[in-house]
């Protein structure tokens, strides 16, 4: 079954299910959410490497999450799964993708309990914007929607306090939404928190500003890279980097990771597959050229192909050592990249330790290290990458060519 077609079905059908089914009342829980949350799921999935089957899966069920509010608002969730449920069989998905689909959708419910990874990518993917810049904005589209819908009028500070509550009790369940939203979920509680005593004194000591609680993990803890250090005046000077900035320095290093792992997989292929044909044309066709001449120049052409394709794969995963060892002046003039081993494998313990170690008490040097380990993995992955498609497209056209060939030399015999 080819699911990515199948997605396009399902986006053509919700999108015109929401065209259909107008409602004024229904500001936030329409299309635009939708698609926000379907462009969460598809971020989140990415990261975990879904396959296709659990790609369609993550993705399906962030179209069909929230069509249930246009006709059965108090189980929106539960219709939702019944729309996904009808759909899908009429497209001939196999009973198991269509329950998961719907499991996954009513991981959504409020309190959210997701047990599966597919059904905590839903559930994250449905309250992103919990952690995102738009959370202010969107909570008073949400408030609007709310008044509509049932006809209270809600102030603006119970609201709060039940924003306020939602938060507090809120957990994001997949790594990467800790580690992306969590953050910035916690100052928007902060902020709310601090407009609440504002607004009501008498209740500041009852709404203490705190962190989001942290969901159990087998992840070792954050920790900031420089800890805080007084300054002259005696004011706490802020002296290490933003988690905001420790996180994206995580997550960009990890997906240059896996870029490196996919490309390494495919050389790894294109080196397997040429081998083969390599060893059948030795064994095989050129011990009978004399029989048959005709046959020399196509299998001298696949050969000549498999042979460059092989040569161009092997580059683009061979490894480039530097020489290992660095000096103090590089030290002292910030030059060296400390994080990068080729920097360093060479040198003794005490040597790597002392520059470590002044490396961190340097937040220009630290943050100029990261910089450069990052720039290093994207300008390693930019040159196995233009190597590897090289060798992808002399093997494309390179048989494309042997076949011809090899036609034309069968033509011409008879």
């Amino acid at each position: 079954m080819n699911y990515y077609t199948l997605l396009d079905e399902v986006k053509q059908y919700v999108t015109t299910f929401f065209h259909t089914h107008a409602n004024d009342k229904l500001v936030y829980h329409n299309l635009v959410h939708t698609e926000n949350v379907v462009n969460a799921a598809i971020e989140i999935g990415n990261h975990y490497r879904l396959n296709d089957l659990d790609y369609f899966i993550v993705v399906t069920a962030a179209w069909f999450h929230d069509i249930g509010y246009y006709t059965e608002p108090a189980r929106h969730e539960e219709k939702g799964a019944e729309e996904a449920a009808v759909f899908l069989n009429r497209k001939g998905v196999d009973a198991t993708t269509v329950e998961t689909v719907a499991n996954c959708i009513r991981a959504t419910r409020l309190p959210q309990n997701p047990q599966t990874l597919l059904e905590k990518i839903v559930a994250d993917a449905d309250l992103f914007h919990l952690g995102t810049a738009k959370f202010a904005e969107l909570n008073k589209v949400i408030r609007r929607e709310f008044i509509e819908l049932h006809n209270i009028d809600i102030s603006k500070e119970e609201w709060r306090n039940k924003t306020i509550r939602l938060l507090e009790t809120h957990q994001y369940h997949t790594d990467y939404c800790r580690l992306l939203l969590n953050d910035t979920k916690a100052k928007h509680l902060e902020k709310l928190k601090a407009k609440a005593a504002e607004k009501n004194p008498e209740q500041k000591n009852t709404v203490p500003v705190s962190p989001i609680p942290q969901p159990p993990t087998t992840k070792t803890k954050l920790t900031p890279l420089i800890q805080e250090e007084p300054d002259e005046k005696g004011k706490r000077k802020n002296s290490r980097p933003d988690r905001g900035i420790e996180t994206m320095f995580r997550i960009t290093s990890a997906n240059h990771q896996r870029l490196s792992d996919m490309a390494d997989s495919k050389a790894h292929i294109m080196i397997s597959v040429n081998s083969i044909i390599i060893s059948v044309l030795l064994s095989v066709l050129l011990k009978n050229l004399e029989q048959f001449p005709q046959y020399t120049i196509p299998a001298m052409t696949l050969l000549t192909i498999s042979l460059v394709t092989i040569v161009f794969s092997i580059l683009a995963t061979r490894p480039n050592i530097p020489s290992g060892t660095f000096t103090q002046t590089d030290i002292n003039e910030k030059r060296v990249n400390l994080l990068f081993f080729g920097n360093f494998f060479r040198m003794s313990m005490d040597e790597y330790t002392s520059g470590m170690l002044q490396m961190m008490d340097d937040r220009d040097f630290l943050y100029r290290s990261l910089i450069k380990d990052v720039y290093s993995q994207g300008v390693v992955l930019g040159t196995k990458y233009r190597r590897l498609r090289i060798s992808y497209n002399v093997f494309m056209y390179g048989l494309i060519v042997s076949v011809i060939a090899f036609s034309i030399a069968a033509i011409v015999t008879q």
